[in-house]
This record gives C-alpha cells, structure tokens and sequence, in this order.
C-alpha cells in the first residue's frame, strides 16, 4: 500500500484539519504571504518621498529597497530547511513576529540607519515565514483542493506586486509613505492571534537535528551575492566592478556550499532535492514569470511617470487591469492543472506571455501598454500555477519547506533579473529621455524569453496531470 504525504503528515502527529477550518487557513496564510510580495514592489513609487523625507542620499536611497530584497531572497533556503527541522508552525509564527517588528521599526524610522534596519528585518522575517506557510499549505491540502489552494497562492504570488505599486501610490499619495509599513502591524497582529488556533501542532521527531551551519552561511552569501549583483547591473551596468565582483564571490561560494552538502550526514539542502526534474521545472517557471511580472511593472512605472507624466496615485490604478490578469491567470490555471497536462499548460501559459508582451512593444501609449501587459499577466499568473504544483504536488512533509524555500529563492532571482536585464536594455528611458524606443526593444526582450521559456518547457516540465497525491508522470 502506497502512503501518501498526507497520511504520512497524519502518522507524525499531525491530524488533518477540517475542510471548512482549511480554507479559513488558506485565506489567512495569503494574506501573510500578500503582505510579504506587497513589501518587495510597494516602495516604489513611495521612493521620491521617502528620500525627500529623511533626506536619503542617492547612494543610500536604492538599499530601502535592496535591504528587504536581499534578505529575503538571501535567507529563503535556511528559512525553508528550519521549517522542516522545527516545525512550520513554529517558524511561520516566529517570521510573522519579526515581519511586523521590522515593519513598525521602519514606519516609525527617523533617518536611514532605522530604516533600513527595519526593512532588513522585514526581510528575515519574510524569509522565515514564506516556506513555512507554503509548507503548512502543502500538507495540508492534497489532490484536487492542493492545486486550487496553490492556484489561489499564485495569484497572491503575482497579483500582490501588482497590488503593491498600487497600494503604494495611494498610501503615498493619501496619509503618507510610513503607512506602507504601518499597514502591516494590525494586520500582522491579527494573523498572530488567529493563526495559532488553526494550525494544529505538529510532533516533530527531527526537532533536535542540528541545523547545517557551514551550509547556511555558504548560500545564504552566494544567493545574497547573486541577487546584489543583479540588482546593482540595472543601475551600473553589467561591467561595473560593483557587479562583477559580487558574481565572482557567488561562483566559489555555490562550489564550497555543494561540497559541504555531500560530505554533511544533515545537510542543509541534499542534492538529491535539486536533481529531481519536478523541482528544477518548477524553479525555472517561477524564475521566468517573475522576472517577466516584476520587470514590467518596474518598466511600466518609469514609463507612465517619466514619458507621460503620470502621478504616483495614477500609476498605481493604471496598473490595476495588470493585477486583475494576473489574478485571473492563476485561478483559471489552478482549475486547469488538474484538467489537462501540466507541460501544455505551462507552455501555452507562457506563450500568452509572450504575445502580452509583443503587444506592449509595440504600444504607442499607456492605454496600449497597459493592455499587452494585462495579456502578459494573465499567462504569467497561470505559470505561477504551474510553478508551484510542478514543484510541490508530491512533497514530503519532512521536505515541504526546502522545497518550498527553493522555488521562492527563484522568485527573488526572477524578480532581480527581470528588472536588470529589462532595466539595461531600456537605459535612456530610465533617465528621463524623449525617446520611448528603449522601452519598446526591452518589452520586445520580453516576448522572446517567454516564447524561447515557452519552448524550453514543452521539454523540461514533467508531463502529466496533477491528481491526488501524485508526481506527474515524467517522460
């Protein structure tokens, strides 16, 4: 008799919730994680304000952003493994904890030093948090409701960037740029009263196994050296120093951290997990997607603001056709995964966000903009579906929040190499210039690696339909 994770979960202690009592969950581990992608787009257009305010430097104002993403992103893989080794409850309400902390921190920041320190805080905190929810989620859902409670987790994946430009603009525009983190405290607050009384503890007989400490430090440096890297090439340059020699500390470090997880008997992330064929599927669809969403808002806000004059609050409702698509992508894929074969979906998600994108090349103002872009994320949001059910279908409990670590990191990378590359080819744009062909060639860039991601994963992701505790068949 085959076990299945599920019951594997229930023969550890941990008995399933019932299904009234699991959606309730669902709805509040979204919006934890609708806070934390929130937190990674809903400074942008609070920027301009937030330096005039505090009178940031031009060399400090890029880290209000950079803090959260590098820590976050950075921090995700150790976040994931102690997860599993003590407890995703555990670790969901101890990352909450410090989220709303570093939130109120950088609220209530009276210069750089404060801020930024709270903003690295949000990103610990997310860092903790993140796989832990999407570990609590997975085990507790199985077949057809996981992949609808994934497809509702996507949408909050794609439509909370999205929201969080908006949100920002109105927030800047209304009481003022503090409430984008205070907005997080009672909110955080009431997650940590309620979140408890619905997820059951879970007796963890691997509690006491040390935690790979020469294995978190090697990648948590090599991720953080990576993402700094891309971020710093969409302000530099790819052949800027500040850029090179980030890559060229990651390269070894990435070698010595594989070292030291072959020789390690409790390694913080086995090898094993990265060879499965689901798991690096899964990781290059969200790394695509996200560097597609997250580059295009980028792009987008620069081109509404600086080509065609519009205001923080205009940006932000121009893109509210943008999150709705996505939205809507990730529902109609979490219907679709368990209908038809998950490599069609994830291919033909992908060409849809190739042709959104071809429309926003060739836009000749915002109205057309922003309609390619809603095409584009209407696809996008259905391979955030895709990602998350390719790389998480079949999980072990003991390996849900590795796993779930891994296919966030990749979110963070995409994220980080959406806005470097888009940011480079586009360049006079950024600065304010005339001209709109740098945008055209950068969205131009867009449709060809979704159309050449879309090729790719008519070959890589594991063919199949998600079902009830199943792996899909890979051939």
């Amino acid at each position: 008799m085959t076990t299945t994770p599920a019951q594997t979960a229930t023969d550890r202690g941990r008995m399933p919730a019932p299904p009234a009592r699991r959606w309730w969950l669902l709805a509040l581990l979204s919006l934890a994680q609708f806070m934390l992608v929130l937190d990674v787009t809903v400074v942008n257009v609070a920027m301009p304000d937030i330096g005039a305010d505090l009178a940031l430097s031009r060399a400090v104002l890029p880290w209000v952003l950079t803090a959260y993403t590098l820590t976050f992103g950075g921090l995700m893989l150790l976040g994931g493994r102690a997860a599993d080794l003590f407890g995703a409850r555990r670790m969901l309400l101890i990352g909450l904890t410090v989220f709303v902390v570093g939130s109120l921190a950088a609220g209530l920041a009276p210069g750089a030093a404060i801020l930024l320190t709270g903003r690295a805080a949000q990103g610990l905190g997310a860092a903790l948090m993140s796989p832990a929810a999407l570990a609590v989620l997975t085990t507790t859902f199985t077949g057809r409701d996981r992949s609808r409670a994934l497809g509702v987790w996507a949408a909050i994946a794609g439509g909370g960037a999205a929201l969080g430009v908006i949100l920002g603009g109105l927030l800047t525009s209304g009481p003022g740029w503090r409430w984008i983190f205070f907005i997080n405290v009672p909110t955080g607050l009431l997650l940590l009263l309620i979140l408890p009384t619905l997820i059951p503890t879970t007796h963890r007989d691997r509690a006491r196994t040390p935690i790979d400490v020469t294995g978190a430090a090697t990648v948590t440096l090599a991720t953080g050296a990576v993402l700094y890297e891309l971020i710093n090439a969409g302000t530099h340059g790819w052949a800027a120093a500040s850029t090179l020699v980030p890559l060229a500390l990651a390269v070894p470090l990435y070698a010595v951290f594989v070292a030291v997880e072959r020789r390690n008997p409790a390694p913080l992330m086995p090898p094993r997990v990265l060879a499965r064929r689901p798991v690096i599927a899964g990781s290059l669809l969200m790394l695509v997607g996200t560097g597609l969403l997250v580059g295009a808002f980028f792009l987008g806000s620069f081109y509404l603001q600086r080509q065609h004059g519009y205001t923080a609050a205009g940006t932000g409702l121009a893109f509210l056709p943008i999150a709705l698509g996505t939205i809507l992508g990730a529902h109609g894929g979490g219907h679709l995964v368990t209908k038809i074969d998950t490599r069609l979906l994830a291919a033909g998600s992908l060409a849809v966000a190739a042709l959104g994108s071809a429309l926003a090349a060739g836009a000749g103002g915002p109205a057309g903009l922003v309609l390619g872009l809603s095409v584009a994320a209407v696809g996008i949001g259905a391979t955030f579906v895709t990602a998350f059910t390719t790389a998480l279908t079949a999980v072990d409990p003991d390996e849900a929040g590795l796993q779930s670590g891994i296919v966030n990191t990749f979110h963070e990378l995409g994220g980080g190499l959406g806005v470097a590359v888009l940011s480079s080819v586009t360049a006079a744009g950024l600065t304010g210039a005339a001209s709109t062909a740098g945008f055209s060639n950068a969205f131009t860039v867009s449709a060809v690696a979704a159309a050449a991601a879309a090729a790719l994963a008519a070959f890589v992701v594991p063919s199949g339909v998600a079902t009830a505790g199943s792996t899909p068949r890979a051939h």
